[in-house]
Parts: C-alpha cells; sequence; structure tokens
C-alpha cells in the first residue's frame, strides 16, 4: 500500500511541475508572438470559469490563435470600470 501512495505522490507532483511550466512558457503580454500587433480577446464561459488564470486570444492582422496568460486580476479590471 506504500508502494501506491508513493508512486501516486511521484506522480502527482509530476503533473503539477509540467503544468507549473507549461503555464509559465504561455505568453504575458497582450501583443503577438508573430508579428506584436494587439490581440484580440476571445470569449469562452467555459475556460473562463475552468481555467480564469489563461485566457483565448487572436491576432487580427496575421490570423494567430491561442492561449496566453492573464496579466491583470478581474478586480482590477473591476476597479477601472467604476
Amino acid at each position: 500500500m506504500l508502494v501506491v501512495v508513493v508512486l501516486f505522490a511521484t506522480v502527482l507532483m509530476r503533473a503539477a511541475i509540467v503544468t507549473t511550466f507549461v503555464y509559465l512558457m504561455l505568453p504575458a503580454k497582450r501583443a503577438c508572438p508573430r508579428c506584436g500587433a494587439q490581440l484580440a480577446l476571445i470569449q469562452h464561459s467555459v475556460l473562463r470559469r475552468v481555467l480564469p488564470v489563461v485566457e483565448h486570444r487572436w491576432c487580427l492582422d496575421c490570423g494567430w490563435s491561442g492561449v496566453v496568460r492573464q496579466t491583470q486580476s478581474r478586480v482590477i479590471r473591476r476597479a477601472a470600470r467604476s
């Protein structure tokens, strides 16, 4: 039983490490990684609820589409609106 717990813990640690590195590799700016133009936000209700720290964005100039890190928190955006 102890062997199963240790193996399960190593699998969880590997998953946490991979998830962390993938998140850190995502672009953090709102400019296109290919051409540098401004990216447009694509709203996904499921993605916003499941992974609120990432956003799906699309470049209007070159057509690049991908996931980027969210740079501002929602609290800051709400405070800026009022």
